[in-house]
């Protein structure tokens, strides 16, 4: 019996060791969990706050990026002044077309100078930058001017024609005022 006795106490004390082993090795595992989760979402929260440009004032982030736009530039070490504008006369032509339906294009432009220096100079072979946006307009598409792949596409062979017309001085931007295809 006392035989019987000892054999129950060591079948209970396993349990025992079962449990505590089990919920032992849980508790090491949830420590973990604990500390391991408010970490990741610490550094998934900075991470985001870093792309996102929320951090940029506090790591001073807007004065490196000031710096690298003023090396590299084009510019040749001038001071970044106020940009000026100056307005084309609208232009009507006539798009190319394959059926008798003739189609227009009505566009009025904008164009960005780096200063007022240079509008002037702009000015001065206004007619020459015409001429060359009407020979340019007057081989488009319709299909040419759709979406906003197309817009995109016109304003970067219209920049590229300005610059040819009025070099040396160079045009910034060229902006649509108003753009009527029928």
């Amino acid at each position: 019996m006392a035989d019987d006795d000892l054999d129950d106490d060591m079948d209970d004390d396993e349990d025992l060791d079962d449990e505590e082993g089990g919920s032992g090795g849980g508790g090491g595992k949830k420590k973990i969990l604990m500390l391991a989760i408010p970490l990741v979402l610490i550094i998934g929260g900075a991470a985001g706050a870093y792309f996102t440009g929320l951090l940029d004032p506090l790591i001073g982030a807007e004065e490196s990026a000031e710096g690298e736009g003023g090396e590299g530039g084009e510019g040749g070490g001038e001071a970044a002044g106020p940009v000026a504008f100056t307005d084309l006369p609208e232009i009507l032509v006539n798009l190319n077309t394959t059926g008798r339906k003739s189609s227009f294009l009505k566009i009025r432009v904008s164009l960005e100078v780096p200063n007022a220096l240079e509008v002037d100079k702009v000015v001065a072979v206004q007619d020459r930058v015409v001429d060359a946006f009407q020979v340019y307009l007057r081989e488009l598409r319709v299909e040419d001017l759709k979406g906003s792949a197309g817009m995109y596409r016109l304003r970067e062979e219209l920049l590229a024609r300005v610059n040819a017309a009025v070099a040396p001085v160079k045009v910034n931007d060229v902006l649509f005022k108003e753009m009527l295809v029928q």
